[in-house]
């Protein structure tokens, strides 16, 4: 617990067997109060390997791709009456050692949501990112900083930090179930008007590390920028985008207690 409140680590994971132990031994566990993951339907022993090192987790029984992946790890905390949700990719790209610090961040009430950046400090290239990406990166936050009205060093990590009632107030569930998802719900917490934070993360690019192919890579591009196109319509009250609503149809509510193992 951090000032009192209880934090949770989620772990959306696909084919994590071979990095799993690693990044689970690097969190701070003095600090996290529960470790959830959430397999999607993963072909190796991601599962086996979560319940030996005794991680509560959930399968999905079929591939339902990385957003839905992340509503059900959310659930889950929520379930669990988390107050602080980290989420954390298990190939141990991102450095679980920040999980306090961005915990921290929104324990002390000065953010709702907080991003573990990998552009601020430089970090990006010196973890081995390939070129190609960090220009896509670049190019890509640029664009939605000057759409949107916001200066974050990046859009694109997936190492982000979440008030409880940033989970139960964005409309999530209006939000795709593949990689464009983390776009989506940043975009949403800027246009709900939630506090955002940054903090430097330095990432590790590896063999067993997860990464996308260059074809998804595109879609997810497009997808960005068609994100960027329905805030832009919305604010100027052109289109009413379901991303962007505020009904409670949309929102998560906690239904996966008891079904962890």
């Amino acid at each position: 617990m951090l000032h009192g409140q209880k934090i949770a680590v989620v772990m959306p994971a696909y084919r994590a067997a071979k990095t799993l132990a690693r990044c689970f031994h690097a969190i701070p566990h003095e600090v996290v109060d529960v470790t959830l993951l959430v397999d999607d339907a993963s072909d190796d022993e991601t599962i086996a390997v979560a319940r030996e090192l005794g991680i509560a987790t959930h399968r999905h029984p079929q591939n339902l791709g990385y957003g839905a992946n992340q509503k059900t790890c959310y659930r889950a905390a929520l379930a669990e009456g988390a107050d602080i949700v980290v989420m954390l990719h298990p190939d141990y790209q991102y450095e679980p050692k920040l999980i306090t610090a961005m915990a921290g961040m929104i324990a002390s009430g000065v953010y709702d949501v907080v991003i573990g950046s990998r552009i601020l400090g430089n970090n990006a290239l010196r973890g081995g990112m390939p070129r190609y990406k960090y220009a896509a990166n670049r190019f890509l936050t640029a664009a939605q900083n000057l759409a949107i009205g916001t200066k974050l060093s990046e859009f694109h990590t997936g190492y982000r930090a979440f008030a409880r009632r940033a989970l139960t107030e964005l409309p999530l569930l209006a939000n795709s179930n593949d990689f464009v998802f983390d776009n989506q719900m940043l975009v949403q917490a800027h246009a709900f008007g939630l506090r955002i934070g940054e903090i430097s993360c330095p990432t590790r690019y590896f063999a067993e590390a997860s990464e996308i192919g260059f074809r998804r890579a595109v879609v997810y591009g497009m997808g960005v920028l068609r994100v960027s196109a329905q805030y832009r319509l919305w604010r100027m009250g052109l289109a009413a985008p379901v991303i962007f609503s505020r009904s409670s149809q949309f929102r998560l509510a906690p239904e996966l207690s008891g079904q962890l193992s």
